[in-house]
């Protein structure tokens, strides 16, 4: 790559950088107009050069939270997900594709269609079951084109609907169930009501500021009849409390104007109440059912259309985990069949009083969120889970899981350097993971390509690049795991003394970077281990604020008891070792701590009161040490867990002396969750959001949003494969994506707008691989129903950059690659347009012309030359006067070892090879140019007298056939029918001639060549004998004619 040197006039350092920083602001404050036209627009020209990869995985789905389906189109399925968007099959499940990527959220609490018009779809953001981890959204949404396009309806400030109703009879009319945020107290919370499409929106149920809508329902026999049930609870980062005086049981008949509440006067049970399900049955509307969280779980029952309610029954098989899940079903074609969905599914058939388990703990992910049920055809359920969508077409007897439906949750991501790299994570109830970035298999990257490596809820895996890999599940439970068995050993640090350990539900681990034995590992003090978890020491006291007040998980629920370690707290978050400095470490709290020690934990130091806007107490999910600098450290920290959305990213420069807040509101809408610094352009910023990616090329003066094939999906982590320059992913909602190649970012953020504004520009390209393309492990034929990560590119492959200025006056590029003793390897001419494009070669040399039947006026250069020697080699590319170098690397196959002289032999027998190609070329060319001539003459001769041309037509015919012989020595005919893989022809001896170059020259592939040199030998025989007869004689006869010069210039013509 060089950059035109009058970009930059010969000026002081200081003053060039700030021309650089002026220039690039100027660039990015594009970004304010909210342009997606690249041509006025350059740098997101450049965003969509890159090649993102989306890698998965399916096999491992997440969290679904909505289902919706036309009654009279089973095979439209439209599914919400907690934070991975919504998505949309025309093919009962088959095939899917997601709906809903542009747009500011990807958490989907609730789905509605209209029943009278299925093309009318609303949409309400924002997970309706307040875990520790769900997402919360912005609104309701409505599309009248099946999903196509969206607009936003309002309610913003609800943060999480889980429910939406659509009159039956005037789609206008809509009701929203807004559960609101669970963080804090908030007014937009409850039910509301629009009458005009959602233009405008009427509160017309609230309770308090605490209490939202958990769930609504409406008469199928009368529209205006509708049942809320109103939720008191809140979630703080140390507890949860389900339950208070808010919550209850309501019922309007007036369509919402005005409610009555069911209390225990009316069947229900006495004191305090917590969250419900309801349902009711178009089989029999006078049926509804309430599952009610109270001091007990029961099921009530009503006969009377909910006039008053019955304790039905407290069956230990209806559910467990009423926060999370408390959801019930009735048939639509019998009251009697109802559905209770928690961490198993259970069915009862006679009324709610007994129920048994139809999916248990195995087989079908547990923990259920949503239930289909088909309104004529009972036998059709499509079940919602943790672990993605199940579906069952025999009522729930046997159930298909959708692997397809790639919307897992990693909490963290990390990835080795083998070739090709593989990519580590743990995932929300899913496990731990890993999988390659890459495949040498045909096709993409399948599900089983990815392989779990540890049970549970996965957090964060590091590998040690020598076999093992450290994984985790819920409250530190750390795993030491052997890759090639996936044996497991418990490696959790024992407390050194009386004080018991705390561990975060997502656990803080580093590995050392001086040490490949040493890891790091937080409760609420810092541990270290120098042999991979065998013996621990202690590096620190207690590091958190240690509030006795958000200590007593074990009483957090509310009034269902629910400590599962999710809500563990003063506890370490992130760790940071400082590479450089062996003794120097950095730590994030839950509770707001920001540690650090430069004498391994002898001594700490606290900067959190230096993080000046953070609220005191916000997390610190993670701390990003410079590869450019010791003293230049990033912290991100968020407070949303107390209703604060902000994002929050600092940095040091001084080794925490002094601190800047580099992110603000508007900046970035959705508070942070993790960054990275390139570790070659150290300008280069990448920023993690829970509403999507934003980068920065100034040091993080200026931030735009990445829109390119990277949806508004939470971005938990991330990671830069440094060998590949590679950008990973670990999203919260959509697996794993890959962003390739970060050569041209690197470049924007190095030189600034002289990247955009020179002539011709190419940037080294990325390795190529000479491998060879097995088939995949599995099935050959997998249809439809497959799950395929898209594949990294084989060949060398790098970017181009044309200056539209330069591309209106060349349409095309001359390249010649070279080796470093300047020999020409390979010459290409490539088209060109104006902006970004990508260059690529797959290794190989000049080759030759193939024989065609056909007179071919190509004149090269062929490709499909011997494949070169693994190596560098320079691309030198040229437009007019304008020319760069991109640097191309060739390697080997690493599974195996590269014999360099055996290669060179290969090479040698491959030349010899396509000699004879060539010469068989050279001979069918001679054929294809008499085949012309003779069409040329046959249009002069049908001017002329029958009696004068019955010699040339007979003779012209002879010679046409003799054509037709020798393309049969080469070729199937032209107008055989059927197959013939018996006869063996000279091409088919001719492909088996080219040798395999990595074999060398073998004995058996000598022989090969010289029976195909036979085969052209006797073609170019018989060409001679063609030419020296039909031929000639065709000629001699044809010289004889008298032909006049009008006829000649008539048939020219094609006159008659």
């Amino acid at each position: 790559m060089k950059l035109p040197s009058l970009t930059f006039p010969s000026r002081p350092q200081t003053l060039r950088f700030f021309g650089v920083l002026l220039a690039v602001g100027m660039i990015f404050s594009l970004r304010a107009q909210e342009t997606s036209d690249q041509e006025t627009d350059p740098v997101e020209a450049l965003v969509e050069a890159m090649n993102v990869r989306h890698i998965g995985p399916g096999t491992m789905s997440g969290r679904v939270t909505a289902i919706a389906v036309p009654s009279d189109s089973p095979e439209e399925i439209y599914v919400g997900t907690a934070s991975g968007g919504l998505w949309k099959s025309e093919s009962a499940g088959v095939t899917w594709s997601p709906l809903f990527d542009d747009q500011p959220t990807q958490s989907i609490g609730a789905v509605a269609l209209s029943g009278l018009n299925p093309d009318l779809v609303w949409v309400g953001t924002g997970e309706g079951n307040p875990r520790n981890s769900h997402s919360s959204g912005r609104g309701v949404y409505k599309s009248i084109d099946g999903g196509a396009t969206w607009s936003f309806m309002g309610l913003k400030e609800t943060h999480n609907v889980h429910r939406i109703l659509i009159h039956p009879r005037d789609p206008n009319v809509v009701f929203v169930a807004a559960t609101g945020s669970a963080w804090g107290d908030s007014p937009q919370r409850g039910v509301f009501k629009s009458q005009d499409g959602g233009t405008t929106w009427e509160h017309v149920l609230s309770i308090d500021e605490r209490t939202g809508c958990a769930e609504l329902v409406m008469d199928p026999s009368n529209p205006d009849k509708l049942f809320a049930a109103m939720w008191s609870f809140r979630r703080q980062p140390w507890t949860f409390e389900s339950g208070g005086e808010g919550s209850g049981l309501y019922i309007t008949h007036d369509g919402g104007n005005t409610w009555e509440e069911r209390t225990s006067e009316d069947g229900l049970p006495e004191g305090e109440l917590g969250r419900m399900g309801l349902a009711i049955s178009p089989a029999n509307p006078d049926v509804v059912y309430a599952l009610v969280e109270s001091s007990d779980y029961a099921l009530y029952r009503s006969d009377d259309g909910g006039r008053s309610f019955s304790r039905r029954s407290t069956d230990n098989e209806i559910g467990n985990r009423p926060f999370y899940y408390a959801e019930i079903h009735a048939d639509p074609s019998n009251e009697d069949h109802v559905y209770s969905l928690w961490s198993m599914v259970s069915k009862s058939t006679d009324g709610g009083r007994t129920f048994d388990i139809i999916l248990p703990y195995s087989g079908v992910h547990p923990d259920h969120h949503a239930l289909y049920i088909h309104p004529s055809d009972p036998q059709y359920l499509i079940n919602g889970n943790d672990g993605g969508l199940n579906i069952s077409r025999d009522g729930g007897e046997n159930w298909t899981f959708v692997n397809n439906l790639p919307v897992g949750q990693f909490y963290h991501i990390a990835v080795d350097d083998e070739v090709p790299y593989n990519v580590y994570g743990g995932m929300q109830d899913n496990g731990s993971w890993k999988g390659p970035s890459a495949v040498w298999h045909v096709g993409g990257i399948r599900n089983e390509d990815w392989q779990e490596v540890l049970f549970g809820d996965g957090f964060d895996v590091q590998p040690t690049g020598d076999g093992e890999l450290y994984a985790m599940y819920q409250g530190g439970a750390v795993q030491r795991v052997d890759v090639a068995t996936l044996g497991t050993t418990d490696i959790q640090p024992a407390a050194p003394d009386s004080i018991a350990l705390r561990f975060a539900w997502n656990g803080a681990m580093s590995l050392d970077p001086n040490d490949r034995d040493g890891l790091y590992f937080g409760s609420q003090r810092l541990h270290y281990s120098s042999d991979r978890g065998r013996s621990w020491e202690t590096l620190s006291g207690d590091l958190t604020t240690n509030d006795p007040d958000k200590l007593d998980q074990a009483t957090s629920g509310g009034l269902t008891i629910d400590a599962t370690k999710a809500e563990n707290h003063c506890t370490l978050l992130s760790i940071a070792p400082v590479g450089q400095r062996p003794n120097e470490v950095w730590v994030g709290t839950d509770d707001g701590r920001l540690q650090h020690t430069q004498d391994r934990g002898q001594t700490w130091t606290d900067h959190s009161g230096q993080l000046k806007g953070l609220p005191k107490g916000s997390w610190i999910p993670q701390i990003h040490v410079s590869a450019h600098n010791p003293d230049e450290v990033y912290v991100v920290a968020n407070n949303y867990r107390r209703n604060d959305w902000a994002a929050y990213l600092y940095r040091t420069s001084d080794g925490g002396k002094s601190w800047k807040r580099l992110v603000y509101g508007e900046d970035i809408p959705a508070h942070a969750l993790c960054v990275v610094q390139d570790p070659e352009a150290s300008d280069l910023l990448f920023l993690g959001t829970e509403e999507g990616l934003y980068f920065s090329v100034d040091r993080g003066v200026n931030w735009r949003h990445w829109s390119h094939e990277v949806p508004t999906v939470p971005v938990r982590d991330m990671v830069i494969q440094a060998r590949e320059g590679d950008l990973i992913l670990g999203t919260f909602g959509r697996g794993a994506y890959v962003i390739e190649d970060l050569a041209p970012l690197r470049a924007l953020a190095q030189n600034g707008a002289a990247v955009l504004q020179a002539s011709f520009l190419a940037f080294d390209a990325a390795t190529g691989y000479q491998v060879p393309w097995a088939r995949p492990a599995g099935s050959r034929f997998m249809a439809d129903h497959l799950w395929e990560g898209e594949n990294r590119m084989r060949s060398a492959h790098g970017h181009v950059f044309v200056h539209p200025d330069t591309a209106e006056v060349h349409t095309s590029m001359e390249v010649a690659i070279v080796n470093f003793e300047g020999d020409t390897l390979r010459r290409m001419e490539k088209d060109v347009e104006a902006g970004w494009q990508i260059l690529t070669w797959r290794g190989d040399t000049d080759g030759v012309r193939w024989p065609s039947r056909s007179l071919d006026e190509e004149e090269g250069p062929f490709g499909g030359g011997a494949p070169v020697a693994p190596g560098s080699y320079r691309a030198l590319l040229s437009m007019g006067n304008h020319s760069d170098t991109m640097r191309m690397t060739v390697d080997s196959d690493p599974r195996s070892p590269f014999d360099e002289e055996r290669h060179a032999r290969g090479v040698a027998l491959r030349k010899e090879s396509e000699g004879q190609v060539a010469r068989l070329a050279k001979l069918m060319q001679q054929l294809a140019q008499a085949k012309v001539s003779m069409e040329s003459m046959d249009a002069v001769w049908t001017h002329l007298e029958d009696s004068t041309t019955t010699c040339l037509d007979s003779l012209s015919a002879q010679a046409l056939e003799g054509i037709e012989e020798i393309q049969a020595m080469l070729w199937t005919p032209e107008d055989f029918v059927g197959y013939d893989h018996v006869t063996i022809r000279v091409m088919d001896q001719l492909y088996d001639a080219m040798p395999d170059v990595a074999e060398g020259e073998t004995p058996n592939a000598r022989r090969k060549l010289e029976i195909a040199t036979s085969a052209v030998d006797r073609v170019e025989v018989a060409v001679q004998a063609w030419t020296d007869g039909p031929w000639q004689a065709l000629m001699q006869e044809a010289q004889g004619m008298d032909v006049s010069l009008p006829l000649l210039y008539d048939a020219m013509r094609g006159k008659d």
